[in-house]
């Protein structure tokens, strides 16, 4: 049971590596680089999740959890940290005006759409709208952010124009590669719960797909999925935001969790039969 357990892990790990070898070659990253990133990775992780309950985690453990030497433990660890915490802030603070936008009333036209907003004066603002979802972050900061992707355009009259009811990071890599570590992240996790709870007590964690499909098909199916994957997510967003303290202090309960749901379209090849990946 043991060795199979082995031979399938191997396996999902040799297809989830796969394409982030694609992106890490195509960007220029040498395998030195990437065996030190995930070298740091069990280290840490190592350290934070596998220690003894009431004991100081050591080098030693470390070492032996890890296969690592201990001086490979030591020169890891003190491997200056790379995460980019201040694109992901921006990102999720950009994403909460632009969410904010769609779904509240108050800046919404009579049709119930998303109204054209003066930057700042009487009535309901764009400045008012990004205090109110994105804390104090200087109100041109996600104005330009927002211009700078192609979600707001300024009119004529110097009012504000919402284009599309998602924020979707540029074409810069570094923005999309930002989305890479969290969104799979995120999907990676929720596998990992399942792994180990109890049945009943799993996320969601559900795709269908068809490996016979002709490619004709194909742009009526990536239309119709981000069509229903956009309300969808919509109507969670609305969901979510009544019951988040930081955007509607009212709302009653005990601890602090993040939670959400993710929606992704996928298409490839069909793999022939007996063709080596």
């Amino acid at each position: 049971m043991k060795q199979n357990l082995s031979k399938a892990l191997s396996s999902a790990v040799l297809q989830l590596l796969r394409p982030l070898m694609r992106i890490l070659l195509r960007n220029g990253v040498p395998y030195g680089a990437f065996a030190d990133l995930a070298k740091r990775v069990y280290v840490r992780v190592a350290m934070e999740e596998f220690g003894i309950s009431e004991r100081k985690q050591s080098v030693s453990r470390v070492s032996v959890i890890t296969g690592l030497s201990r001086k490979e433990v030591s020169r890891v660890n003190n491997l200056p940290d790379t995460e980019d915490a201040g694109t992901i802030e921006r990102y999720n603070r950009a994403a909460r005006v632009v969410s904010g936008w769609v779904r509240d009333g108050r800046f919404a036209d009579r049709d119930g759409k998303p109204a054209d907003l003066s930057l700042e004066g009487k009535g309901t603002t764009f400045n008012e709208l990004v205090k109110l979802f994105s804390g104090d972050v200087p109100v041109r900061a996600v104005l330009d952010e927002l211009q700078r992707v192609g979600v707001v355009k300024r009119l004529t009259d110097g009012r504000i124009r919402l284009l599309t009811h998602a924020y979707i990071p540029s074409r810069e890599e570094v923005d999309k590669l930002n989305i890479l570590g969290t969104d799979v992240k995120d999907l990676i996790c929720t596998i990992d719960h399942n792994l180990i709870s109890d049945a009943g007590k799993s996320f969601l964690q559900r795709k269908v797909s068809y490996d016979n499909l002709p490619e004709d098909v194909l742009p009526e199916l990536r239309k119709l999925a981000t069509k229903r994957g956009q309300s969808l997510l919509e109507e969670l967003d609305l969901w979510l935001s009544q019951r988040d303290r930081d955007i509607n202090p009212s709302s009653k309960g005990t601890g602090r969790k993040r939670a959400g749901i993710g929606i992704y379209y996928f298409e490839d090849d069909t793999q022939e039969e007996g063709e080596k990946t």
